[in-house]
């Protein structure tokens, strides 16, 4: 009995300790979320990189949110902070999407892309019904898409591309009445594509069904998807029929991409078809019309019977004709001609009255405001030739100095100065490049002109093909593109001069001449810039005689003048130096000393601004180049971080990579202040605004260049901005 008493009394005391360190540890336990997060730690093939994306997921810990790559955020009316977005993209992991991330009731974006996760993506996942984004694509995914995948009412973005996903598109979709963006591309989907499904799609902004195994032809009503924008891209599959003509009825600024399918049949012309490139619709042998270069059997049979039926009906009328309506007939010919040498008379004057620019309307002419800039697309459909004959003079003229010891050669009538008084004048060296040395050279009159010195190289053939891209470079004319206005051509020496663009270019304006980031400019100021550059650019691919590329897109290709507007330069210089066969910064002088080379200009740094496609070596410039150059100048513009600066750089301003950081944030729903430049946030009336310009940019930089927009579309859409 007494030594009951003691052992009793341990026990006792043993059990409330148990007991109480079961309590304490129910009370810093994880959080259910937690635990439903730990589910796709152990679905991840322990073979992965596990250790690097899940290095801080602790089990100890009591909630979730400070593990990497888990944002939370705090419920009203719940006392712990709630899980809302995965995002473990990029990591090499392998494994399978695990059913208990269903249970995370607030998620709303997941984000597991370019991944090696296999499998098929559980239904269950579809119970958490707060889910507004699904970005899986580039994994080993595989099987149907569930078709409870619209239980997700709120669902906006659904990305499942490059995976091995099969079976047919199912219909249950017509459900995700929220549905933006839906990317199916590069999977093993087949069957026809889904009719009476898209009319409920009605904020669909990007479809992209391309690289499957999709066959039958193209809904009709596909044509009331009226919010897509970017591209509609059906390309690589094994589609067949004709082309709706309702297609036509989509918003005239989208790129249809049908190629690599059996379409047949003519392609319609109306609505939206007629901005179309030739691209767009490659590789379907059974497909004629405008744009390509195929026209249709029925057209063709037409026009090889009337020429043969025409005969025989003139030779029977005319056996019938009595000399009075023969009278009649060549009176009515005789006026005929009459009336069209008036109309040759008219037209003569009404140019030589306009001889600065096209009419678009009647009433305003291309080239003097900024009204008149929005002609440019007008005038090329009208045919607008920038009046070659002004060229042909100076190209006679030229002649002699292919001949002799060189001359200089006026292209425009109304800019004209001698040889001394270049040789003469005051000059300031501007920049150093690859493409020459650019020297400020004021003439005698007070007018500053831009003179670019080539180099030495060349014999008279290599002569003529520079008169001839100096000619096509002189043709271009309008307000949002660089003016040549003269060129001279010796044995030793090859110059270009053009006007003079007054307020340096756009890299000097956004950083400043310390190289320090600038804080005038005002986000008026910067959507002028970017609107001017784009009509510009879209000039030079649509309009100009060459169709031109550029080929080196960048703020230090864009020139800014006194009033903000953009002017871009440098374009069809990479042909010119290829015919003066030199290297342009290895001579020791100008014109023989006449303007000493006055410093040494460092060479840009790597450039950034090039497509991916652009960097492998041997690659030909393309206008879809100059796309995604052009989007990352949007970019520069919008964040204020320049995608050029040195990683050994010591900046708050270094993004390794522009383009990449600025998808990330857009996919993770980051704040829009987390990216834009903190200049711009002092403007609230703008967001809208910039949220646009973010969205042309990033369309113009997607990896693929078929997806990006023609400059053309870049253009108008920036247009409509602050509109």
């Amino acid at each position: 009995m007494k030594n009951w008493l003691p052992f009793s009394t341990t026990i006792f005391f043993f059990y409330v300790v148990v007991y109480l360190g079961i309590c304490t540890k129910l009370t810093h336990s994880l959080t259910p979320d937690g635990l439903s997060l730990l589910s796709l730690k152990s679905a991840v093939d322990q073979m992965s990189d596990v250790g690097l994306a899940f290095s801080n997921w602790n089990e100890n810990d009591t909630t979730p949110c400070g593990w990497s790559g888990i944002s939370c955020m705090n419920i009203t009316g719940l006392s712990d902070p709630r899980v809302v977005g995965i995002a473990i993209a990029g990591r090499n992991l392998r494994g399978y999407i695990p059913s208990e991330l269903g249970t995370l009731v607030y998620l709303r974006r997941l984000n597991l892309h370019s991944n090696n996760f296999y499998g098929s993506i559980p239904s269950q996942l579809f119970n958490a019904t707060s889910l507004h984004s699904i970005f899986l694509y580039g994994n080993n995914l595989s099987g149907s898409i569930p078709p409870s995948i619209c239980n997700l009412p709120r669902l906006q973005n659904l990305d499942l591309s490059n995976n091995s996903f099969s079976g047919p598109i199912p219909k249950a979709l017509k459900n995700c009445k929220q549905l933006q963006r839906l990317i199916l591309a590069r999977n093993k989907f087949s069957g026809k594509i889904p009719a009476g499904i898209w009319t409920a799609l009605e904020n669909l902004l990007q479809l992209d069904l391309s690289a499957n195994d999709l066959n039958g032809s193209i809904p009709e009503d596909i044509s009331e998807l009226g919010s897509l924008s970017g591209t509609l891209n059906l390309s690589f599959n094994h589609l067949s029929g004709q082309i709706p003509k309702s297609l036509g009825n989509l918003p005239v600024t989208l790129s249809f991409d049908l190629k690599n399918n059996n379409l047949s049949g003519e392609i319609p012309q109306t609505g939206s078809f007629t901005n179309q490139g030739p691209t767009a619709f490659l590789n379907n042998p059974l497909l004629c019309g405008f744009p390509l270069q195929k026209t249709c059997r029925n057209s063709e049979q037409g026009s090889s019977q009337s020429p043969n039926s025409a005969p025989s009906a003139e030779n029977n009328t005319r056996k019938g004709l009595s000399p009075g309506l023969i009278i009649l007939i060549s009176v009515a010919d005789a006026a005929g001609v009459a009336l069209a040498g008036l109309v040759i008379v008219y037209i003569y004057w009404k140019r030589k009255d306009n001889s600065n620019g096209c009419s678009c309307t009647g009433k305003t002419k291309l080239g003097g405001t900024q009204k008149s800039d929005l002609c440019f697309f007008c005038a090329c459909a009208n045919g607008f030739k920038n009046e070659e004959s002004e060229l042909e003079e100076p190209a006679e003229k030229a002649q002699k100095g292919g001949e002799g010891g060189g001359e200089l050669v006026a292209i425009d009538k109304g800019f004209t100065f001698e040889l001394d008084e270049l040789l003469r004048a005051s000059a300031y060296v501007l920049g150093k490049s690859g493409f020459g040395i650019v020297y400020k050279v004021v003439l005698g009159n007070g007018i500053p002109v831009a003179v670019r010195r080539l180099g030495e190289g060349g014999d008279q053939q290599r002569y003529k093909e520079f008169v001839a891209e100096v000619q096509a470079i002189g043709r271009v004319k309008h307000p949002n593109v660089v003016r040549l206005r003269a060129y001279y051509w010796a044995p030793d020496e090859k110059l270009l001069i053009s006007d003079f663009i007054s307020n340096g270019n756009l890299t000097s304006v956004l950083r400043g001449r310390s190289g320090q980031a600038s804080t005038s400019l005002s986000w008026s100021t910067r959507l002028k810039i970017g609107k001017g550059a784009a009509r510009g650019l879209a000039y030079l691919h649509e309009c100009s005689p060459r169709k031109f590329v550029h080929g080196d897109i960048k703020p230090s290709n864009i020139l800014i003048d006194n009033e903000f507007q953009s002017h871009i330069s440098d374009f069809g210089l990479n042909r010119l130096i290829s015919i003066t066969g030199d290297n342009p910064s290895s001579s020791g002088g100008f014109m023989g000393g006449a303007l000493p080379y006055l410093k040494t200009v460092q060479t840009e740094r790597a450039n950034n601004y090039k497509a991916p496609e652009a960097r492998a070596p041997g690659s030909r410039p393309t206008q879809k180049w100059d796309v995604y150059s052009f989007g990352v100048v949007l970019l520069e513009l919008l964040t204020g971080k320049s995608p050029e600066l040195s990683p050994t750089t010591s900046t708050s301003l270094e993004v390794p990579d522009l383009v990449r950081w600025v998808r990330k944030g857009f996919e993770e729903e980051k704040p829009l202040s987390d990216m834009v430049d903190p200049v711009l946030l002092q403007e609230v009336h703008a967001k809208k605004e910039v949220l646009a310009v973010f969205h042309v940019a990033l369309a113009c930089t997607e990896a693929d260049p078929e997806i990006r927009p023609r400059m053309k579309t870049v253009s108008e859409n920036l247009e409509r901005v602050g509109t």
